[in-house]
């Protein structure tokens, strides 16, 4: 059978709020070199639209360079988290959400994208985006050592087939494929130049407890039973130890035009 993209799994894309505290805690930010692309690329001003903000993990770094940031988010819990934090969050699925005639200096996505139809999102975003102005999503590719890898595969086979296959094989292949379905969006409006794409590498170290408390917040458990999730975390605590995760944080960004 086919299997639906991502933003039809809306069961899955609007999962998170029940691990949401998890979540903010346990979820990396973004590279600040990265961060700041996007904050120089703003135009004319510094209002951002934060769509799928979830907790406000990137609302808090882009606050802290200076932007207003208003977010729209389809889950009460996630956005509350966000709200505790400073940032003004709108509750709506982005393809619902009503503009109000409201325009920003940069639409962006951290982490969100392909929750959202990628045609319906990027004509959202073009009709709120000033001329010359970007919309910017990335995603944090978490990309363990082969050998973790290995275990994570084999533990989500033996106690979880019913999730996802993430772990079989290489993060970075799944998420060139969600930027591809980006562009390809951007693209398909007519609204905006060509997309570019801007990847920024970078190491994170984990203790197993790190691991197993992030686990829990990945579209590929939020979903399974309560369970399936303690077999998975149970059987890794004893296999894991610490270990470097090598991030590839992927953005792909298009000027409105």
């Amino acid at each position: 059978m086919p299997t639906l993209p991502p933003h039809e799994h809306r069961d899955v894309a609007e999962s998170f709020g029940s691990t949401a505290e998890q979540y903010d805690r346990a979820r990396p930010d973004y590279p600040t070199d990265m961060i700041n692309r996007i904050v120089d690329a703003a135009t004319p001003g510094l209002r951002l639209l934060d769509v799928g903000i979830g907790t406000g993990i990137a609302a808090r770094q882009y606050r802290a360079a200076g932007c207003t940031v208003l977010g729209v988010e389809p889950d009460e819990r996630m956005a509350e988290l966000a709200r505790a934090g400073g940032t003004e969050v709108e509750v709506a699925r982005f393809e619902e959400w009503e503009t109000g005639g409201r325009v920003f200096d940069a639409v962006v996505a951290a982490q969100a994208w392909h929750w959202i139809d990628p045609s319906a999102g990027a004509v959202k975003a073009a009709e709120v985006l000033r001329p010359g102005s970007r919309l910017t999503v990335l995603w944090n590719v978490f990309q363990p050592p082969p050998e973790v890898a290995g275990v994570l595969a084999d533990a989500f086979r033996r106690f979880g087939p019913e999730a996802p296959a993430f772990f079989d094989r290489p993060a970075i292949d799944l998420y060139r494929s969600m930027a591809g379905t980006a562009g390809e969006g951007m693209a398909a409006t007519g609204a905006f130049h060509a997309p570019e794409e801007w990847r920024e590498s970078w190491d994170r170290d984990y203790t197993r407890a790190g691991l197993l408390e992030m686990l829990p917040t990945t579209g590929g458990m939020t979903r399974l039973p309560a369970a399936t999730r303690t077999a998975i975390l149970d059987d890794l605590a004893t296999r894991i130890t610490d270990f470097t995760v090598r991030f590839t944080t992927v953005a792909v960004s298009a000027r409105r035009r």
